[in-house]
């Protein structure tokens, strides 16, 4: 099932995606939920957020290449993660797929993607184990951690690297029927193939997050978690338009503008 955010003559609402058709229901998948008698046609809709997080929990380095890359960009050795690592982004940098990422005027050239797999979680969850943990996702969605590599080395909680406006688009739906291994996440700037690896090939996975996580907090429905990235990625500018697809879930579609002086 795919869960959709959309609003449609003034109204947001979710839906679930039948093809190029959505069904609109009175409620979400989080609370419960009726259908309605109510459709819409996809290219009709403006496709919004498909959840705004409670909390919104963010891997830390989760991809051996990605390790190795950052590392040599600090001019160190690479060090790989011994244990999950969890950290948290900020809401107001939250866009919806076609939205777009306005890069500061005063950034570096240095503002790069991250294509990562966002877990959603469907209902509230404590002292999961790793054999249990995926009961507690409602599904998954796609994201792009846009960075600003400069503040990144500079700014010590990553305030603007990470979490100015617009720096973190998510969408464009919730895939709840998702073989983990079989995915793979796809990266395109202006329709060029840059980056592609095994989404699943984490150093730590979802299930391992998961369980680590609610050792000591507690998960809530509409919470999510940004899995990390592999891979490096080349420098982006004013007018690049960047596609991250996870195959079986969808396509994150947003273009990039430099914001003037």
């Amino acid at each position: 099932m795919r869960w959709i955010r959309f609003t449609a003559a003034g109204k947001t609402a979710y839906g679930i995606l039948e093809g190029e058709q959505i069904l609109e229901v009175a409620g979400d998948p989080f609370r419960g939920y009726e259908r309605t008698q109510r459709r819409h046609a996809l290219a009709q809709v403006k496709i919004e957020v498909p959840v705004i997080p409670g909390t919104f929990y963010c891997a830390g380095l989760n991809y051996t290449a990605h390790v190795i890359e950052q590392a040599q960009k600090r001019g160190v050795a690479p060090e790989l993660p011994k244990r999950p690592d969890i950290g948290y982004r900020a809401n107001n940098a939250l866009i919806a797929h076609g939205e777009t990422v306005v890069i500061p005027a005063d950034a570096s050239e240095k503002v790069q993607y991250e294509g990562e797999l966002v877990v959603v979680i469907g209902k509230e969850a404590k002292h999961l184990t790793e054999k249990d943990a995926l009961s507690a996702v409602l599904g998954y969605t796609i994201g792009n951690d846009v960075s600003e590599r400069t503040w990144q080395r500079s700014d010590r909680t990553l305030w603007r690297a990470k979490n100015t406006d617009t720096f973190k688009p998510m969408g464009p739906w919730i895939e709840t029927e998702v073989a983990l291994d079989a995915l793979e996440t796809v990266v395109r700037v202006n329709g060029r193939e840059t980056t592609r690896f095994a989404t699943n090939e984490m150093l730590f996975g979802v299930a391992t997050y998961l369980a680590a996580m609610t050792r000591y907090l507690t998960l809530h429905p509409g919470d999510v978690v940004w899995m990390g990235t592999d891979g490096a990625s080349p420098d982006l500018r004013s007018g690049d338009v960047v596609e991250v697809e996870i195959t079986g879930i969808g396509v994150l579609r947003n273009p990039f503008r430099r914001a003037s002086a």
